[in-house]
Formats: structure tokens, C-alpha cells, sequence
């Protein structure tokens, strides 16, 4: 059977949400330490009749690379 990648590909951001939801659940917990990272202020590009907003913030924390090193799992054993 030939993987693919988008399977793989959607495994793994399934995973950083549930992980992402698990260490919500309980933030006082290990799970719910981890790092943000990504513009802190989002940038404004005002064009006069049209005004474009950018910004990302990722944070990584415990429990989503838990759920990526299980997405990963279950994806080779597929």
C-alpha cells in the first residue's frame, strides 16, 4: 500500500489540535507548558479604500508534540 502525503500531512495538524485542546483542558498541568512564537502586533497595510490585515502566532506546547509523535505513530502503522 503507498502512503501519501497528504494523509500523513493531515494526521499530524489533527494531532496539534487534539494535543492543542488536551493541554486547554487542563492548564495548570505540564501538558499546557510551551512556547509562542509570531508577530505580536499584527501589521496594518492601509491602501486607502482597502485595509489588509496580516499576523500568526503559533504556540507549541507540550501536549501537541505529544499528539504529533501519536499522528506520526499511527501514520506507520497504517
Amino acid at each position: 500500500m503507498r502512503k501519501n502525503t497528504w494523509t500523513c500531512f493531515l494526521l499530524i495538524l489533527a494531532g496539534i489540535v487534539i494535543g492543542g485542546f488536551i493541554g486547554s483542558l487542563f492548564p495548570t498541568t505540564v501538558l499546557n507548558y510551551g512556547q509562542s512564537f509570531g508577530l505580536s502586533q499584527p501589521m496594518i497595510l492601509d491602501l486607502g479604500i482597502l485595509s489588509i490585515t496580516f499576523g500568526l502566532s503559533i504556540k507549541i506546547t507540550i501536549a501537541s508534540i505529544l499528539g504529533i509523535a501519536l499522528a506520526i505513530i499511527i501514520y506507520r502503522l497504517m
